[in-house]
């Protein structure tokens, strides 16, 4: 208990001499240490709110201004043309200041407007420039003078972090979408169910739509984004659903590599690179997460710090200012490890040393404790009120309150992951499962992310989704395993680099008081989990055959290509197309999220035909390029606004508020998303020297089915020759099957690059034999 002792500043005991007092000079050190960063910190937010505030000009430009104006006053000359005499004329303390001090002033308040006015113009001016979007829409090749005018002056702009997000348009609300709709599900549709949807869509813009669309309209004016806070409440937080599986996400480690086999070593490191991400966060130092184009980063604040809590009728999204420790969850026990010692970041080598005395603590767990977490991947409303009952005050209150206010959440993993074996396409399976789920109560699914550290150093994270989505994520976890590899390092042993400080406290174990009717709600959570975790079939697989560089030469976008790949095996699984959901952010505007890109379309469904009947190949090439055209068409439209699903959702809830029924939105909002895709970009190209070390790729990430009897596909293209591919579905629809829809994928890309490079080599027999068993 030497921990605890630390913690207390001083102690007293009452004798027959008098009091007795004892100081403890370490914890007052402490104490003081802690206290000035929480101020250093709260210096840093004040001037990044002063610099946001004044953005695009800066603090010491206001000084160049009243200087500039001064000096322009001293020569005789007047720049306000009489606006500063008659600021002097209404003076409210003309009386007690002399001439020359009223002129001063008069001259400094005019600087001052001015200044604003600038600014004001400034932004203006840079709205116009960040809400130019016609070069999306310009064939290759054949740029305006516009956009090379615009090509020229975006770079120029000096952003950080935020400081760009009050430049950014707001979302406008799309017109007539009714029409996208009935494009979009025509080839789903027989001649009557699409008469029958017509009829509703033209009925509901005659009389409802008009109505609903005011009031929306009327949203848009004030709110920052008419989507996004709408999108998190009735999408994610009112969902009485488990999260685990339905909504979280998991991102991986290398694929080929593991840079140190030591557990506690890749902890170090790992945890380390986080705290240096979010310090880089919170001094606004980050490069916008966009290359020549500023995104939207308000996303960006809640990756820290956060966490999800749970509701009775709906949850809500907690953010703390300021952590300086992880939770961390090992063999059953809960630990709170301080990554500050002394005003200091720990370095890699002192996290190292304290995950180990994690690694080696013997105790064990209290009762109910071990699988504590399992409340959290339940039902929400079981959880909610076991929370209220049992973890509203006294110890559970404390301990709980540790875990929720902590940067993030540690799980220090007993098992082995990653690609290895005798079956490496299993372990990948496997591999994924465990990130996605783990054992249902070895992880915090409400944090806002939670890192995974397994025992032969591989190491993955899993995100709670409703504060914000993968790219973010991804962001984060891109610098995290970089500067793992490439910027810390380890040494020969594959500890570490750097020393220790011997008179670190020990991570402090949390304690609870969990009594035994809680215990059977956390058994009833988990039973819930645990069926919904085994019903999850997962597989995870790269091709490598081609990749970017071969699809660019058949001069088709690669995104459009895959999704064209999705459509064509899920036609051979099931003999239909279905409602295909892509997801596009719409981070151009102010407060963006996401759009839906709805890729199964006309075009899309001709060119499926033709090559399922093996017609020419140089009409399946045509209807290929239409199709892909198309795609990007689509694409294009959602990230810039002008997507129909999210402004679907938004007058339906619209029409809940005003007691209404539509029939039209009805049925819209309920048509189930069978097929949803997800593409994970590398963001961060330059921090990946894959020439050179072609072997430090990552697997991306993937996520749970949307629709019970349907498919959850999140690929990422990496470099120019590799696509990998993450494949979930459930056990309990006899429909679906992961694996062989994966090889169906596989096929499918063989055959369309066949259209293309028909002189091409049949695959090997053992990328057949491979197929077959994927099949």
């Amino acid at each position: 208990m030497a921990e605890a002792h630390q913690a207390v500043a001083f102690q007293f005991t009452v004798t027959p001499e008098g009091i007795d007092l004892q100081l403890s000079h370490q914890a007052l050190t402490e104490i003081y240490l802690s206290v000035l960063r929480s101020w250093k910190k709260r210096l840093i937010r004040l001037k990044n709110s002063v610099i946001t505030g004044v953005y695009p000009a800066s603090p010491s430009s206001w000084l160049f201004v009243v200087i500039a104006i001064l000096a322009t006053m001293y020569t005789r000359s007047d720049p306000s043309m009489g606006l500063i005499a008659k600021i002097q004329e209404h003076l409210p303390v003309s009386h007690s200041l002399s001439a020359q001090c009223q002129t001063v002033l008069s001259a400094v308040l005019f600087s001052t407007m001015l200044w604003l006015s600038l600014i004001f113009t400034m932004r203006m001016c840079l709205k116009q420039l960040l809400s130019y979007h016609r070069w999306m829409f310009e064939p290759r090749g054949k740029m305006t003078n516009t956009t090379k005018v615009w090509l020229v002056c975006t770079p120029i702009i000096s952003l950080t972090m935020c400081s760009h997000n009050y430049t950014l348009r707001r979302c406008s609300v799309s017109k007539r979408v009714s029409l996208q709709y009935l494009e979009s599900v025509q080839p789903l549709k027989n001649p009557e169910e699409f008469e029958r949807m017509t009829s509703l869509a033209a009925n509901f813009e005659s009389c409802l739509g008009n109505r609903l669309q005011w009031y929306l309209k009327l949203k848009a004016l004030w709110a920052s984004n008419y989507v996004s806070d709408w999108w998190e409440e009735y999408i994610y937080l009112r969902g009485r659903g488990p999260i685990m599986v339905n909504s979280n996400y998991y991102g991986m480690d290398f694929l080929y590599v593991t840079p140190t086999p030591l557990q506690a070593a890749r902890a170090g490191n790992t945890l380390h690179a986080a705290f240096m991400y979010r310090r880089k966060l919170n001094k606004e130092e980050s490069r916008v997460p966009g290359t020549v184009i500023p995104l939207c980063a308000a996303q960006c604040e809640r990756i820290f710090n956060t966490t999800r809590t749970p509701g009775e009728e709906t949850d809500s999204v907690q953010h703390w200012q300021d952590s300086d420790y992880v939770a961390v969850y090992h063999r059953g026990r809960y630990f709170r490890l301080r990554m500050y010692s002394a005003g200091r970041l720990l370095s890699p080598r002192e996290v190292e040393s304290q995950v180990q005395k994690i690694l080696d603590d013997p105790s064990s767990p209290s009762p109910g404790e071990e699988k504590l977490g399992a409340l959290t991947a339940g039902d929400r409303i079981p959880w909610a009120k076991a929370r209220k009952e049992y973890f509203s005050s006294g110890l559970n209150k404390r301990s709980l309150d540790c875990i929720e206010k902590a940067a993030f959440f540690v799980t220090l993993d007993d098992d082995e992951q990653g690609m290895m074996g005798e079956d490496p396409a299993a372990s990948l399976d496997r591999y994924a499962k465990s990130l996605l789920h783990g054992k249902c109560y070895d992880r915090w699914f409400d944090k806002s992310f939670s890192v995974v550290i397994y025992k032969n150093g591989k190491n993955g994270l899993n995100a709670e989704h409703s504060w914000a989505d993968a790219p973010v994520v991804a962001h984060l976890w891109e610098y995290v395993l970089a500067t793992d590899s490439f910027q810390l390092g380890y040494n020969e042993e594959g500890h570490c680099k750097g020393e220790v400080d011997s008179s670190l406290a020990r991570p402090q174990r949390l304690s609870w008081d969990i009594p035994p009717e809680c215990q059977e709600k956390i058994a009833q959570s988990l039973s819930i989990a645990q069926a919904l975790a085994d019903d999850v079939d997962f597989h995870v697989f790269s091709f490598r055959d081609f990749g970017k560089g071969m699809i660019k030469k058949f001069r088709i976008s690669p995104d459009a290509f895959i999704q064209l790949v999705l459509q064509l095996a899920y036609y051979r699984d099931r003999g239909a197309f279905c409602l295909t959901y892509e997801a596009s952010m719409t981070r151009l505007f102010r407060e963006g999220r996401t759009e839906t890109v709805r890729s199964c379309s006309n075009e899309s469904c001709a060119n499926i035909f033709v090559c399922v009947d093996h017609q020419g190949a140089e009409v399946c090439r045509r209807l290929l390029r239409q199709a892909s055209e198309k795609h990007q068409s689509l694409y294009r439209h959602a990230m810039t606004g002008a997507g129909i699903d999210r402004h679907l959702f938004c007058l339906y809830v619209v029409s809940k508020y005003l007691g209404v029924e539509s029939p039209f939105l009805n049925e819209v909002l309920s048509e189930p998303w069978r097929l949803s895709t997800s593409q994970t970009p590398v963001q961060q190209v330059e921090l990946f020297d894959l020439v050179n070390h072609p072997e430090y790729v990552s697997c991306g990430g993937g996520f749970g089915p949307v629709a019970d009897d349907g498919y959850g596909v999140s690929y990422s293209i990496v470099g120019e020759n590799m696509i990998n591919f993450h494949i979930s579905c459930k056990h309990s629809c006899p429909q679906t099957d992961s694996h062989k829809y994966g090889g169906l994928i596989r096929q499918a890309l063989l055959d369309l690059q066949l259209l293309f490079c028909p002189d091409q080599k049949d695959p090997s027999k053992a990328d057949l034999r491979q197929t077959k068993k994927d099949m």
